[in-house]
């Protein structure tokens, strides 16, 4: 495995870069609270077809990038951070997937700037204008309610460091998973990073819209967040080839249902010019 740093200004991204790269490019984007390591059994179909697999820990998770202000994980910067882990290992297109947060920083970068992405696979993560009409809905409100409590200042990290191994277990994240991922929030600055991208939810200044670049929408219908409102929704907001998937799951796709997101990336990107 090849380990590149990416330079965003002070900060420094680590991004997991495998596979040849001579071909076609997938990028990979985690959620909460997880890294780029929740693509591995992913990443192995996706090189036997012959590409290659960036899979950055992006803002907040990367050691040498957490800062501790809210601003800086605002959506305009995410996406730039995605645009930069492109630039640094010099693709022009990417097949970008997303999970969880991260499927809402695909969302946005095929929004933004389509002529880097060659296709999108959302995993769990329907369109933000989709959940933001869903949330109408007292059900799926109720669902985030924990989106609100984490605008607190401090106390919610306090809360995570002492509950959330109890809590991912509970979201249905197999055990081995819930051991890594605590792991890594108990590093210096971790929690903090992680809770700023909901702590910066009100001061983001982009709201994507349509995507216009060839689409899939992968849901569990067992997601305990993310509810069916939201994803029917979702195909409203695409403008170009559309696929809904929908998996008899949870919230946790590409650790439990890794052969499935993987199928899907390829059923686009394994193709000639893919």
């Amino acid at each position: 495995m090849r380990v590149r740093q990416v330079r965003r200004g002070r900060l420094v991204l680590d991004v997991r870069d495998e596979g040849p790269v001579d071909g076609g490019t997938v990028l990979l984007l985690h959620g909460f609270p997880q890294d780029g390591s929740c693509w591995d059994e992913v990443v192995p179909a996706l090189q036997g077809e012959g590409l290659r697999t960036l899979a950055p820990d992006q803002r907040g998770y990367s050691p040498g990038a957490r800062p501790p202000e809210r601003a800086a994980y605002r959506l305009e910067f995410l996406v730039a951070d995605a645009v930069a882990v492109l630039d640094a290992a010099g693709v022009g297109r990417a097949h970008v997937v997303g999970h969880d947060w991260g499927g809402g920083v695909a969302w946005a970068l095929a929004a933004e700037h389509p002529d880097r992405v060659a296709s999108l696979t959302a995993v769990s993560t329907p369109h933000p204008r989709a959940l933001a009409g869903a949330l109408l809905s007292p059900d799926q409100a109720a669902r985030l309610w924990y989106m609100g409590a984490f605008q607190l200042p401090r106390l919610p990290e306090a809360v995570l460091v002492r509950r959330l191994p109890s809590l991912l277990a509970a979201s249905g994240l197999p055990d081995p998973w819930v051991e890594r991922y605590t792991l890594r929030m108990r590093e210096p600055g971790a929690v903090r990073g992680a809770l700023n991208w909901y702590r910066a939810l009100p001061l983001s200044r982009l709201r994507p819209g349509d995507v216009t670049v060839p689409t899939t929408y992968l849901w569990g219908a067992g997601d305990p967040a993310l509810r069916r409102t939201a994803a029917r929704r979702t195909g409203r907001h695409v403008d170009a080839p559309y696929r809904f998937v929908e998996l008899s799951a949870g919230h946790w796709l590409p650790e439990t249902e890794p052969e499935e997101v993987a199928t899907a990336v390829l059923d686009v990107a394994a193709v000639p010019g893919g």
